[in-house]
C-alpha cells in the first residue's frame, strides 16, 4: 500500500527531529534534513506494516498540520509493499537442483543446505551491488 502522512521536521540537540502526529509514537531523527527525511519514511513504513500486519486501523492522514516557530511541515511518502519486501524475514521454500555428487558429499559432510544457499545468495547480490556501484 502507499500512502502519504505528513509530518513535523523541528531542530534538537544538534540533530533534525522528525515527528508523524498521526501515527502514535512514531518519531525519528537525522544528521541534517535528508537523513531525517530517509528516517521518516522508514520509521512511517515500519510503523504502517505493523499496523497492517496486525490488522489495526490504519490512521487517516491529516491533510495539514499546525506548526510551531522553528518547525517545518513535510510530507511524506511510504510503501508498506516495497518495505514488506526490504524486510520481511519470513521463510520462504524454495525448490531447486544440484548434481546428484553434490548433494551427496554435502549430505555425508551435514551441510546446512538452507544457511549455505542464504550465505551464497547475501553474497552474490553483495557482489552484483558492488559491481554496480563500480560501474556508474
Amino acid at each position: 500500500m502507499k500512502y502519504v502522512y505528513p509530518a513535523i521536521l523541528y531542530h534538537d540537540d544538534g540533530k533534525i527531529s522528525v515527528t508523524v502526529p498521526d501515527l502514535p509514537g512514531c518519531h525519528t531523527f537525522g544528521d541534517n534534513t535528508a537523513d531525517a527525511l530517509i528516517m521518516a519514511k522508514d520509521a512511517i513504513e515500519g510503523w504502517l506494516w505493523d499496523a497492517e500486519n496486525n490488522k489495526e486501523q490504519i490512521p487517516i492522514p491529516s491533510e495539514s498540520l499546525l506548526t510551531k516557530n522553528g518547525e517545518t511541515f513535510t510530507l511524506v511518502a511510504a510503501d508498506t509493499d516495497e518495505y514488506r519486501k526490504a524486510n520481511d524475514t519470513k521463510a520462504v521454500k524454495k525448490t531447486l537442483s544440484i548434481p546428484s555428487w553434490l548433494n551427496h558429499q554435502a549430505e555425508r559432510a551435514n551441510a546446512p543446505f538452507s544457511q549455505i544457499l542464504q550465505q551464497g545468495l547475501k553474497d552474490y547480490l553483495r557482489s552484483t551491488d558492488e559491481k554496480r556501484v563500480g560501474a556508474v
